[in-house]
């Protein structure tokens, strides 16, 4: 990372928040984590130079309260990654999770796939694809992203990773309560219950996270792989969900 030196102006260090989401002994996986996104994150144009002097609360710890949702010892998929937001946060807050990023450009799954390594993050796996590549392959307890595309498209990329007991939980902007309305017919098409939103960081965060999560409507008729009601053909039922581990 040395010969990528971005502008790390403004960083200043670990935030002080921090001490709030992430465990004691994951406060320097946060820092350095902080300091890929400051330097390589630029340099290869996965994070702005003007995103640089708020990453911390912009989008680090902005993604760590995004745990509160999430049940202890469970298999999350990040699709459309990125830079690792929210799943590598999530990996370094949240030990206890294995996480999936699913990404489909190279740059960024090589990004990936070196702060990982840098980290000693074991219990990430770094998947290149879009979404949808993997659908009737691989299931998950979680399936979360953050601004990848609108809740319909979304539920339409998600929901055939989401296994019958599991949940798709998204990060969401302000307009959330619009995109549910929006996507009243891709949840009747998917046999989804109503969402639920969450905000998220309260009392930590200058600017709370807004989380929207979606479960299936009745788990004992999901087929496996799920597809949607009134089309396409169906998966065999109670099919077995791989688990993940970096390679």
């Amino acid at each position: 990372m040395s010969e990528e030196r971005g502008d790390l102006g403004g960083l200043g260090g670990l935030d002080p928040r921090a001490e709030k989401v992430f465990p004691a002994d994951r406060l320097e996986l946060a820092e350095r984590y902080a300091a890929w996104l400051a330097d390589a994150g630029v340099v290869r144009g996965l994070i702005g130079p003007r995103e640089v002097p708020r990453l911390w609360d912009r989008h680090i710890l902005n993604c760590a309260v995004l745990g509160e949702v999430i049940p202890e010892g469970v298999a999350v998929a990040d699709i459309g990654s990125g830079a690792g937001l929210p799943g590598l946060v999530l990996a370094i807050a949240r030990p206890d999770l294995q996480i999936t990023l699913i990404e489909p450009l190279l740059r960024r799954t090589t990004f990936l796939e070196e702060v990982a390594e840098d980290l000693g993050l074991e219990n990430v796996t770094v998947l290149r694809g879009r979404a949808d590549a993997f659908h009737g392959e691989l299931g998950f307890d979680v399936v979360t992203s953050r601004a990848v595309a609108g809740l319909g498209k979304l539920l339409d990329w998600s929901m055939p990773l989401v296994v019958p007991t599991g949940a798709l939980v998204a990060m969401k902007g302000s307009s959330i309560d619009a995109e549910i309305d929006e996507a009243d017919a891709a949840l009747r098409k998917w046999g989804c219950a109503p969402p639920t939103v969450s905000e998220l960081g309260v009392g930590v965060l200058e600017t709370t996270t807004v989380a929207v999560r979606v479960v299936w409507s009745d788990p004992a008729r999901v087929d496996w792989p799920p597809v949607p009601k009134g089309g396409g053909q169906k998966g065999p039922k109670g099919g077995s969900r791989k688990k993940s581990r970096r390679r």
